[in-house]
């Protein structure tokens, strides 16, 4: 394959909410540039960048998918290389977005004519802003029933301001939608329904003629506003040639003074070539940044270090993204972020500290890769089976390090706990579990120490079904999805004193063993202490720590419900022995024992965890935000305001929100986000203890039967 230089490489970002068409629209322009021999529909499950099982059957993209065209506008001589990278639009997956957003230079925001802008729409945009990325705006679907392109335009520049400015108007609507009118050239481009995506060039439709004027006229004047040089042309002639139009344009768009709006039909392959010429013509190449920003160190510490985007520079390059293919083993995508990668060039993995070989370096055409034999700064690539290499490391030349920033992924929202369905799903779990956990940096995995339970952490319900889905197809590992067990314990409010006592006698050596213990309880958090305070030799030495194990079985197993016991002391300060039958058994009973019938004095209670939880939501939402959480026991701590957002803080119960993602996006359409981390354990109310303890305890009846009184000389 012929390689691309950095001043005809761009990298472009297709970002929505879901629903919009982004997938579809990649399609449509991989069609037309002669990339694709048919046009792919989603509704067909044979687009390029939606390849997966999971995507094809749910008609959504769960993961980002790259694709590339080679494209010349009309009267170019050289073609340029458009790298896609089509991301996910449903907030579940969003993550996913801006994870791989880092490779883009720059980003098309796909809009629904009949919806305009949307919850992800919003959140798509801030990533983009927070990656200083220029973006223009394709209102899609312009061919649909009620498709509305004032109405849609009217909700971009709501939301995103005054700089959206479109480069386009539709000719006919809805079903009729044919063509667009170029602003900048003042031409139409007339298309052919399910055509090649060209346009035929035509005069601008008399009955547009005075709506196109005067929205050319705006355009102008927004280009001419940022730049002396053409604000003086343009009082000068009145307007700006098109040449002149097109230079100020690209510098507009490309420094955030303007987001042009284009419009389509993906579906029809109306408005393709425009939308093409238009990534060649005014979006930025990725020397456009000058230099990139990294540090001597990993994780953003060290000092900053700056390596500009160019081939001259030491080769380095960034893991954006990790795949676990069933076949080629682990795939790793990149952006060359300077210099000139060879295929076959070893280079230093600066985050492991290891040697990498890229051998068979690609380009990706969607699952299908196409080798090449050299890479140039800005380029994106990928490569399989690198050793050590894994998402977010850095990548080059052994005598030039830098530590690339990787993207900060939120904590995930939704926990599930996953119980594999058979023996062999049981051991074949971690290895399945550990290559997801390497292509998605939103999952958690882990095992909880109480509950014993695996417990499977993401951003929604439907992304840990996804997960579940591909342990099956991937690893051949069926599991089956249960809501967490509240990890409960229990503790003391008051004190007790009592006798252990263990005599057996069955003939031979007996047991025999008696321990006197004091248990008064500590603050939340200080765990069990155990106190020596037994005198005069009542109990031998070596048999004490018999008895504290003996109290610390007891204690892991409870007394209420069989939660573990926590947050006391138990002062051993009397006993007896006896020179033959006693034993360490004899007094890990008689401890156990101890234990038992100190409870009935020392009020046992449970703790549950409760949580640090913030919400993030629009202000409007904050009242029924508070409201909610006061009704699943929470402490409101506090709310800040943050622009037209607020951050509600609370402390909830763990058990309270096992249910929350789902009711919080119901509660707000999807426009709010929370995080959740443990803070403390805190006293039960006594109606909720009593459900808690009866349920424990029918569901241990129902595991053991009426024999579920486990003998203390069985626990020892």
């Amino acid at each position: 394959m012929k390689s691309y230089t950095t001043p005809f490489i761009r990298n472009v970002g297709i970002v929505g909410h879901g629903d919009t068409g982004k997938t579809q629209l990649v399609s449509s322009l991989l069609y037309t540039a002669g990339m694709t021999p048919r046009l792919g529909k989603v509704a067909e499950g044979n687009t390029v960048t939606d390849w997966e099982d999971e995507e094809i059957a749910r008609k959504i993209s769960i993961q980002t998918g790259l694709a590339y065209a080679e494209w010349a506008p009309g009267g170019a001589v050289e073609k340029t290389k458009i790298n896609f990278l089509d991301t996910p639009g449903y907030s579940t997956f969003v993550n996913e977005t801006r994870t791989t957003l880092i490779a883009a230079d720059a980003a098309l925001v796909v809009v629904d004519a009949l919806a305009g802008v949307q919850v992800v729409t919003e959140k798509v945009w801030d990533y983009c802003t927070e990656y200083e990325l220029p973006r223009a705006i394709v209102i899609n679907w312009m061919d649909r029933e009620l498709a509305n392109f004032e109405r849609a335009l009217e909700s971009v520049e709501h939301v995103f301001g005054r700089n959206v400015v479109p480069i386009q108007l539709p000719i006919g609507r809805e079903k009729n939608f044919r063509g667009v009118v170029d602003l900048v050239t003042m031409k139409a481009l007339v298309y052919a329904p399910d055509g090649d995506g060209r346009a035929k060039v035509e005069e601008i439709p008399g009955e547009l003629a005075a709506a196109a004027q005067a929205a050319h006229e705006k355009l102008v004047e927004m280009v001419a506003e940022g730049d002396d040089k053409l604000m003086e042309e343009f009082f000068e002639k009145g307007t700006l040639p098109a040449d002149d139009l097109m230079v100020g344009l690209r510098l507009a768009f490309q420094t955030g003074r303007i987001f042009p709006v284009l419009l389509s039909s993906a579906l029809h392959n109306v408005g393709s070539d425009a939308i093409l010429n238009a990534l060649v013509d005014i979006f930025p190449n990725p020397a456009s940044r000058s230099s990139a920003s990294g540090f001597t160190e990993p994780c953003g510490k060290g000092k900053p270090v700056a390596r500009v985007i160019a081939d001259k520079e030491p080769v380095s390059l960034f893991v954006f993204k990790t795949l676990s293919d069933t076949f080629a083993g682990r795939i790793s995508y990149f952006k060359v972020m300077s210099g000139i990668l060879r295929d076959d060039a070893t280079v230093q993995n600066f985050t492991r500290g290891s040697a990498e070989r890229f051998q068979h370096v690609q380009w990706m055409q969607g699952k299908t890769g196409a080798a090449v034999a050299e890479l140039h700064a800005g380029d994106l690539g990928a490569i399989a089976k690198l050793r050590d290499t894994l998402t977010g490391d850095t990548l080059g030349d052994k005598g030039s390090p830098i530590h690339y920033p990787v993207a900060r992924v939120p904590e995930p929202a939704i926990t599930f706990a996953i119980e594999p369905k058979t023996r062999a799903d049981e051991d074949r779990i971690g290895q399945g579990i550990h290559r997801i956990l390497e292509e998605d940096l939103a999952l958690r995995f882990s095992r909880d120490p109480q509950t014993k339970e695996f417990l499977l952490a993401g951003a929604g319900q439907q992304h840990i079904e996804v997960v579940v889905a591909k342990l099956r197809k991937r690893f051949k590992v069926d599991v089956a999805l249960k809501p967490p067990k509240v990890p409960y314990r229990e503790t003391i409010r008051g004190k007790g004193d009592a006798e252990g006592k263990h005599k057996k006698q069955t003939g031979g050596h007996g047991q025999y063993g008696v321990c006197r213990v004091r248990f008064e309880p500590l603050a939340r958090g200080a765990g069990f202490e155990f106190v020596d305070d037994v005198f005069g030799g009542a109990i031998p030495r070596n048999f004490i720590p018999s008895v504290e194990k003996g109290i610390r079985a007891s204690a892991e197993r409870g007394y209420l419900a069989g939660f573990p016991m926590v947050d006391f002391r138990a002062v051993l300060y009397d006993g007896k022995y006896h020179d033959v039958d006693s034993s360490d058994m004899a007094f890990k009973i008689a401890g156990s024992l101890a234990f038992k019938e100190a409870m009935k004095q020392a009020k046992p209670t449970l703790l549950e965890p409760v949580m640090h939880v913030e919400v993030y939501a629009p202000d409007q939402y904050s009242g029924d935000i508070m409201g909610n959480l006061s009704s699943r026991r929470g402490r409101i701590s506090g709310s800040e305001a943050r622009g037209t957002n607020v951050v509600v803080k609370a402390q909830v119960p763990f058990s309270e929100m096992l249910s929350y993602a789902t009711d919080l996006t119901s509660m707000t359409q999807g426009r709010a986000s929370y995080s959740m981390e443990f803070s403390h354990y805190d006293f039960v109310p006594s109606e909720i203890a009593e459900k808690v303890i009866a349920h424990a305890k029918a569901a241990r009846l129902a595991e053991h039967g009426e024999g579920m009184e486990i003998e203390d000389q069985e626990v020892a």
